[in-house]
């Protein structure tokens, strides 16, 4: 047994030069015993996120530091190393005893034997080098940024290291919640990082497709199969081989096809419709609902043996009204793409991110994407204000305020006179009801002119 390296000595002038060269790169260096126990690292570590850990970590284990998920034994970095492989373009999240952390990019390599040999290496048998993941585009404005994944509350810090968890995995994995909160999104981050990345990624909606439809665009079918089937076709299931087949709803898929989509799953076959030969799948499952199926299998809708087929690696991502904080990072987020798609560069008012961090977003990112959309085909300005997002999201947020209040008394006939309503509807007349162009010329905000409609009961 390789007994416990003692702490270095700081005098050290080999090693102090090969602190200094690391330090000057912005990256850490740390070195591990036999026993993936650390002998050193270099003084970047206290600076990045962990004041004093250079000290206190010497002699204690890499998975303290970096978590378990890379050097458990029976994982794949720490089985590289191992058997004298280097590995690059690895993430681990840098832990510290406060609990503040940081998501790092990590190469490994076993040392040579001429390095091993050096003093600065002394009692070492592998190095890690970590670099900030700023550096690779994976954090934007303090949040991260990662295959798609955009966020930085710790629900989004936990899905982001356990998608990276899988990076070596093409197990099944069943993707649950709310319509709208990105679901394709972890679909595709969790293809991206797989052995399987370079195949193709291919979607299909369970709950859009007429079920008589449904088995020939999963399974395909030959010619004759059926009225209609003039010649050969290909299923997604042979679509996306050698890649990741996306299962969206997998919720409302028809009880016939659960069992056929069930013996795939157990025996990696299928047949085309009308084909009596067997095909290999070759392709991973993700599968995705936004149906409480535990009810659904209580109900007799969903097969309990496919939920637990289906269900080998379960993720469950919470609505954006559990997780505010991703909200700002996801909007400047979506807004830079919408602007490049629409040849604009405008930016948020402080106002109005502060308006959408307090919504409550029933429709999630879709919702969020929604809204953002609407305020950059209709904000007039460099910036968006709050004048410019959907009224309906103005009016949810703002509540019974004053000016609400107001319109609300007026609207009740409390000095409302019927020339004033016969003046807005020739404004809005004027105008087509175009609102922003019938608020301009009322010398109001599109908001107000909402509120006023509204209370109003105009339309």
């Amino acid at each position: 047994m390789t007994a416990r390296p003692a702490e270095p000595e700081r005098s050290d002038a080999s090693w102090r030069a090969v602190e200094s060269a690391f330090a000057a790169l912005g990256r850490v260096l740390i070195l591990l015993d036999p026993d993936f126990r650390v002998v050193r690292a270099t003084r970047t570590l206290d600076e990045w996120v962990c004041p004093g850990a250079c000290e206190k970590i010497p002699g204690r284990r890499i998975e303290q530091l970096l978590g378990v998920q890379l050097f458990q034994p029976g994982e794949s970095l720490r089985g590289s190393l191992e058997n004298g492989v280097r590995e690059e373009g690895r993430r681990a999240f840098v832990t510290c005893e406060q609990g503040a952390s940081r998501l790092a990019s990590l190469s490994a390599a076993p040392l040579g034997d001429d390095e091993a040999k050096e003093s600065w290496a002394a009692g070492a048998r592998y190095l890690l080098v970590l670099r900030p993941a700023e550096e690779d585009g994976l954090i934007l404005d303090g949040a991260l940024a990662f295959q798609g994944l955009v966020g930085r509350s710790p629900a989004m810090m936990r899905l982001v290291r356990f998608v990276e968890s899988l990076q070596r995995s093409e197990a099944t994995v069943l993707i649950t919640g709310e319509s709208g909160t990105g679901k394709e999104v972890v679909a595709r981050a969790i293809h991206a990082s797989s052995p399987k990345h370079e195949g193709p990624f291919v979607a299909v909606n369970c709950g859009a497709i007429p079920s008589e439809l449904l088995e020939s665009e999963l399974f395909g079918h030959v010619r004759g199969a059926f009225t209609g089937a003039v010649r050969d076709r290909v299923g997604r299931f042979e679509a996306a081989r050698g890649g990741t087949l996306f299962l969206d709803e997998i919720g409302e898929l028809p009880s016939s096809l659960q069992v056929k989509l069930l013996r795939v799953l157990q025996e990696r076959t299928y047949e085309r419709v009308g084909e009596s030969s067997s095909r290999t799948m070759e392709a991973r499952v993700v599968a995705a609902t936004n149906v409480d199926l535990k009810d659904a299998i209580a109900h007799g809708r969903f097969r309990e043996d496919l939920y637990y087929r289906l269900r080998v690696v379960p993720i469950h991502l919470p609505p954006l009204r559990e997780r505010v904080e991703d909200v700002e990072p996801l909007a400047r987020h979506l807004l830079v793409r919408i602007c490049a798609r629409e040849g604009r560069a405008v930016r948020f008012s402080p106002d109005a991110i502060l308006l959408l961090k307090r919504y409550d977003w029933p429709g999630n990112v879709r919702e969020l994407e929604n809204a953002i959309e609407y305020a950059v085909a209709t904000c007039q300005r460099q910036t968006v204000q709050v004048d410019d997002l959907p009224p309906e999201i103005v009016v949810a947020v703002e509540g019974k305020g004053p000016l609400a209040r107001d319109v609300e008394v007026a609207a009740a006939g409390d000095g409302v006179a019927e020339d004033d309503v016969a003046r807005l509807r020739a404004v809005l007349d004027r105008h087509h009801w175009h609102h922003a162009r019938a608020a301009a010329e009322l010398g109001i905000s599109r908001t107000t002119l909402w509120r006023k409609l509204r209370a109003l009961g105009l339309s």
